[in-house]
């Protein structure tokens, strides 16, 4: 005995472009028939939230699924599962050219096609919405779906049992300590690593080499002081770890696509005798209470939802 529910969608060229499209959302529920074999082309993000089962690889190896569990099905390459002997599952089917990016990131892994999950809830949350919004009638359909593909993505990356939320240790002494003049060898000496070690790291837990991961918190970081406080921009380089205001200038320019002065002329948000000397705490951002809140409404961090 079983159950089930899905939608399927046909997003025009237009919705393509976007970089992801939403092309089917199901849940289902019970002893399940076995899928396959079969081969698609598109992807599709199969979540297991409750009971157990099995992938079979093009190979004929045969890999236990116990929930929570992820199993990524991935164009031109043939699969075939099923409960054993039964189990709750959702799933989305999508495509896209953001897809080889998010490949690339490690958030898509076609080479490990059963995942681990350390939970499945806020995954699960996100394809509840996409079966909200598949409701008939919605004219939004294809950009909600595929905005929350997006967020799906993000989801289940997230919920790997193999990484921890938001980054393991290593990108965390990393992050602590970005703004250090160091350079990629000496930060994997200070983890007792060598540098393809920490590079291996990096990419595993934030799908970039060290030194971009470095480079997008120092030049977000010297984005934020350029656009709320007076510093002068060789004060705002050696906050961030460059000695030569020079070389910032030029690395700031060439991946921002603008020198700094361009920046905080656009972004430049400081009140004269106010903030100039203030800076940003990314982690503790204000919260405007009402529609017509004034500075004295600001008063608590934001909190996820």
């Amino acid at each position: 005995m079983y159950h089930t529910w899905m939608r399927y969608f046909t997003p025009a060229p237009a919705h393509h472009r976007l970089g992801l499209v939403c092309l089917g959302v199901g849940l289902q529920y019970g002893e399940l028939p076995v899928v396959g074999p079969r081969t698609l082309d598109h992807h599709v993000a199969v979540v297991i939230s409750a009971g157990s089962g099995w992938y079979r690889t093009p190979d004929g190896h045969r890999h236990p699924v116990t929930a929570p569990a992820l199993i990524w099905l991935t164009p031109g390459v043939p699969h075939h599962y099923g409960p054993d002997p039964s189990w709750d599952e959702c799933f989305v089917d999508f495509t896209g050219p953001a897809t080889a990016t998010y490949t690339e990131l490690g958030y898509i892994e076609p080479d490990r096609p059963v995942v681990p999950l350390a939970d499945a809830s806020a995954a699960r949350a996100v394809v509840g919405r996409i079966a909200r919004a598949a409701r008939r009638g919605n004219p939004l359909l294809e950009v909600e779906t595929g905005a929350a593909v997006h967020e799906l993505l993000v989801a289940l990356r997230r919920a790997r049992a193999d990484l921890a939320p938001d980054g393991d240790e290593v990108l965390q002494a990393l992050a602590r300590d970005a703004f250090q003049p160091l350079s990629v060898a000496e930060h994997a000496a200070r983890h007792g690593m060598t540098p393809a070690e920490l590079r291996t790291a990096v990419r595993r837990g934030a799908g970039c080499s060290p030194k971009d991961y470095l480079l997008g918190i120092r030049l977000g970081r010297a984005k934020e002081l350029l656009a709320a406080t007076e510093l002068p921009v060789a004060a705002v380089a050696r906050r961030v770890g460059y000695d030569d205001p020079a070389y910032f200038s030029r690395l700031f320019t060439r991946r921002v696509g603008m020198a700094p002065v361009r920046f905080r002329e656009q972004q430049g948000r400081t009140v004269p005798g106010g903030w100039s000397n203030r800076i940003p705490d990314p982690d503790d951002p204000p919260m405007i209470e009402g529609p017509h809140a004034t500075q004295g409404s600001m008063i608590e961090p934001l909190e996820a939802t």
